[in-house]
């Protein structure tokens, strides 16, 4: 079992018989949703730490996206729960890049593979998500790609 798991797990049941509900029902959605990773394919396998890394990351951009939602919607207690839930997922995730961090990282990864132009977008967003190495989001990572490339 990958070490990252097992902290969920430890972390849950810790919550569990602190009779901490948030922490124990957002760690419980995070452990189901790394089981449904798990089994996807086609053979049962165990997660590696960063592939569980990935899950988590999954669910914590959903968390964002339904906070907002429920905000715009006006319910806002919905929406605060979201966020609370993103907040406990956050901690089992990798410290994110500031801006200035990542234009750095994403400038350093395009001079190394000489990537200029639209027609090398892909190329260098491979490389630049190599680079970052899951600590900023996909979709920042491509538009300071963009930014860089003048797309």
């Amino acid at each position: 079992m990958s070490t990252l798991k097992d902290r969920l797990t430890a972390d849950m049941r810790a919550a569990l018989k602190a009779r901490d509900e948030l922490t124990t029902s957002t760690l419980r959605m995070a452990l189901a949703a790394v089981g449904t990773a798990e089994v996807s394919g086609k053979a049962k396998r165990e997660l590696s730490d960063d592939e569980v890394v990935a899950v988590l990351t999954r669910e914590a951009k959903k968390r964002r996206e339904a906070a907002t939602a429920f905000a715009d919607a006006g319910r806002t207690e919905q929406a605060a729960r979201e966020s609370a839930e993103g907040e406990v997922l956050d901690r089992y995730l990798p410290r994110q890049l500031s801006d200035a961090e990542l234009t750095e990282l994403v400038t350093r990864a395009l001079a190394a593979g000489g990537f200029t132009g639209k027609a090398q977008m892909g190329p260098a967003m491979k490389a630049a998500q190599a680079a970052v190495a899951g600590q900023a989001e996909g979709g920042r990572v491509a538009a300071e790609v963009r930014r860089q490339l003048g797309l």
